[in-house]
C-alpha cells in the first residue's frame, strides 16, 4: 500500500503542482471576470451568463433528483428489510410463500424477486444471513456519555439481531480521562447486549499518522481483525460500518446493508453508503446552521441518485476482507471518508463502486455552548469537508504515471468531476451573488454596453427562476423534519420556513469561504494535519 498512501513529506513536483491547481482555478475564475470587466464588459457579461445558465441547467437536474431521491428514501423506509433479509436464508421457500403481486408494488420489490430466484439457482455462491456479522466501529474523541450512549442505544434498537453485531467503541487517548471513564461505563452497560462489545483506545502520536479519525478507526479495525481471527469468523462474512459518536442508524439500516451485501456477486468490491441526514437536533440549532444542515442533507439525497459520482461520506459500510487487504483506512488525511473511495478505487484497479442505500443514518447539526461558538464550529466543520480538495493531487499523480493501475479515460473523467466539484463549491456562489455588478463598478464604459448595463437585471430574473428549486427544497425539508419537540411553540415551524432567506448568505460566507480557505492552505503548503472535532452536545429532552 505504500505507493498508494498520501505522502506526508518529500512530495514530488508533480504532486505540488496539482496541490496548487484548485486554488489557481478558483481564484482564476474570479480574476477572469475582473480582467474581462476592465478590458471588455461585453465579454465579461457573456462569461458570467454562460456560468449562470450552466448552473441553472444543473439546478434543474438537481431539483428532479431531489424529488426522486426523496421518494426513494421514503419508499425504502417503508420496506420490511428484516423480512427481505430473512428471505435470503431460504430463497426457494420465500418464493413459494411470497405474494409476488403485492411484492412488486413495493420499493425494489421486483429486484427482490429476481435476487431470490438467482440465489436459489446458485446455492453455494452466496452467504446466508445467519453466516453474516455486522461490525460497527463507533469513533469518539472527547464526547460526553450523554452524547455517546444514545448512539449505542440506537444500534441496539435496530431490527437486526444483536447477537450478530460486534460493536467497537474506538476512543482517543488524547481525549483525556473523561472519555476513558465513558468507555468503561459503556462497556459495563452493553457487555451482554451484543455478540461482542469492546472498547479500544487509540494511542496518541503514532508514527505516520495525522491527528484524525482515520488513525482511530484503523487502529480499531486492526483490533477487530485479531478478534475475528480468535472467534473463527471469516472476514468475507463481515460487513464493517463506521459511525461517529452522534450517529443514529435507522432501525432498518443493518438489515438493508446486509441484504445488499449478500446479493452482490462481487460484494468485496463495493462499499455501501447510507443517506446522512443532519436532523437529530435540527429543532435546537440556530437558523444559519439549520439551513446548512438541511442543505447538506438534501445534497446527500441528491448524491444517492447519481451512483456514478457517489463517494464515501461520513458513515459507510465496507466488507472486512477488503479492509484487511488494503489495511483499512488512511491515517494520513483528515478526510478519511471521501479519501477511502479513491484509495479503494486505485487499490482494486478500478474494480470498486459505492452502492447507495436509501436508508438514513441520522447525525447532529452543529451546535456549541454559545451562538458565536456555534458559528465558528460550523465553519471549522465545513473547511474540514472542503479539505477533500487534497484528493486532487492524490488522484492526479496516480493517474499521470506510466504505472497507473486504472484506465486513464475512466480516471480522467473522475478527476475532472472532482476538480469541478471543488471549483463550483468555491467560486460559483460569489460569481452569482456579486458578479453582475463587477463590470459596472470596474469599467465606466459598461454603462454604454447594453449587455453589461442590463446584466444585474438579467441575473436577478434568472435567480428568480432558480427559486423554484429552493421552493421544492423548502417543501421537502418540512416533510423530512422530525416531530416538533413539545418545548417549542408552533411558531417555530414558521421560522423553519423563513430561515431559507439566509441561504445566499450561508452559501457565500460558509461554503465558498470554507472552500477558498482549504484550497489556499493547500496552495501554500500549509496543510491541515489535525482533525478539528465538531462540538457535539446532548439533545435536550422535553419534560415528562
Amino acid at each position: 500500500m505504500d505507493n498508494l498512501e498520501i505522502p506526508l513529506r518529500n512530495k514530488t513536483k508533480l504532486y505540488r503542482f496539482f496541490e496548487m491547481v484548485p486554488a489557481f482555478l478558483s481564484y482564476g475564475a474570479i480574476l477572469l471576470l475582473v480582467v474581462l470587466s476592465i478590458l471588455n464588459p461585453l465579454l465579461a457579461a457573456i462569461y458570467l451568463l454562460l456560468i449562470i445558465v450552466t448552473m441553472i441547467v444543473k439546478s434543474a437536474v438537481i431539483a428532479v433528483h431531489t424529488i426522486q431521491g426523496y421518494r426513494r428514501l421514503r419508499g425504502a423506509e417503508r420496506v420490511d428489510w428484516h423480512q427481505r433479509l430473512s428471505d435470503l436464508e431460504d430463497p426457494k421457500a420465500a418464493l413459494a410463500k411470497s405474494s409476488q403481486k403485492s411484492l412488486k408494488k413495493e420499493f425494489q420489490g421486483l429486484e427482490h424477486i429476481r435476487n431470490l430466484e438467482y440465489i436459489a439457482a446458485t446455492q453455494t455462491v452466496f452467504p446466508r444471513p445467519s453466516q453474516v456479522y455486522n461490525a460497527v466501529i463507533v469513533a469518539a474523541y472527547n464526547e460526553s456519555y450523554e452524547v455517546v450512549k444514545p448512539t449505542i442505544d440506537s444500534i441496539a434498537a435496530t431490527a437486526y439481531p444483536n447477537d450478530h453485531l460486534v460493536v467497537v467503541f474506538a476512543y482517543e487517548e488524547r481525549g483525556g480521562e473523561a472519555i476513558e471513564k465513558t468507555a468503561y461505563r459503556l462497556q459495563e452497560e452493553f457487555k451482554d447486549v451484543f455478540f461482542k462489545f469492546a472498547i479500544v483506545k487509540h494511542p496518541k502520536d503514532l508514527p505516520n499518522e495525522v491527528i484524525g479519525k482515520g488513525g482511530n478507526i484503523t487502529y480499531a479495525g486492526r483490533w477487530l481483525q485479531k478478534y475475528l481471527d480468535k472467534a473463527g469468523i471469516l472476514y468475507k462474512n463481515v460487513l464493517v460500518t463506521t459511525l461517529d459518536s452522534d450517529n443514529k442508524p435507522h432501525k432498518a439500516y443493518f438489515d438493508s446493508a446486509t441484504y445488499e451485501f449478500i446479493v452482490r456477486d462481487d460484494r468485496k468490491h463495493f462499499s455501501y453508503q447510507p443517506v446522512s441526514l443532519f436532523l437529530n437536533n435540527i429543532w435546537d440549532v440556530p437558523a444559519p446552521m439549520r439551513v446548512i444542515a438541511t442543505g447538506n442533507s438534501f445534497w446527500n439525497i441528491i448524491s444517492s441518485m447519481r451512483p456514478h459520482t457517489l463517494r464515501n461520506f461520513a458513515s459507510h459500510s465496507q466488507p472486512m476482507d477488503a479492509l484487511v487487504e488494503m489495511d483499512f483506512w488512511s491515517t494520513r488525511t483528515i478526510v478519511e471518508d471521501g479519501h477511502q473511495y479513491w484509495r479503494s478505487w486505485f487499490y482494486f484497479r478500478g474494480r470498486y463502486d459505492v452502492l447507495p442505500l436509501y436508508i438514513p443514518i441520522y447525525q447532529d447539526a452543529v451546535i456549541a455552548e454559545t451562538y458565536r461558538k456555534t458559528l465558528v464550529a460550523q465553519f471549522v466543520q465545513l473547511r474540514r469537508w472542503a479539505y477533500g480538495v487534497s484528493d486532487i493531487p492524490y488522484v492526479a499523480t496516480l493517474l499521470f504515471t506510466k504505472n497507473r493501475r486504472v484506465s486513464f479515460t475512466s480516471g480522467f473523467v473522475r478527476l475532472v468531476r472532482l476538480i469541478d466539484g471543488h471549483l463550483t463549491l468555491a467560486c460559483i456562489s460569489i460569481l452569482v451573488a456579486f458578479g453582475g455588478w463587477v463590470p459596472l463598478l470596474l469599467n465606466s464604459e459598461s454603462s454604454r454596453s447594453i449587455a453589461a448595463h442590463q446584466l444585474p437585471n438579467v441575473i436577478s430574473a434568472i435567480q428568480q427562476v432558480a427559486m423554484i428549486g429552493i421552493f421544492i427544497t423548502v417543501l421537502l425539508s418540512l416533510k423530512l423534519l422530525p416531530p416538533r419537540p413539545e418545548r417549542y411553540k408552533r411558531t417555530r415551524t414558521f421560522w423553519m420556513v423563513a430561515q431559507w432567506v439566509l441561504m445566499p448568505v450561508t452559501s457565500v460566507i460558509y461554503n465558498s469561504f470554507a472552500a477558498y480557505y482549504s484550497q489556499t492552505r493547500l496552495l501554500l503548503g500549509k496543510y491541515l494535519t489535525k482533525f478539528d472535532v465538531t462540538k457535539k452536545m446532548a439533545v435536550p429532552k422535553d419534560p415528562k
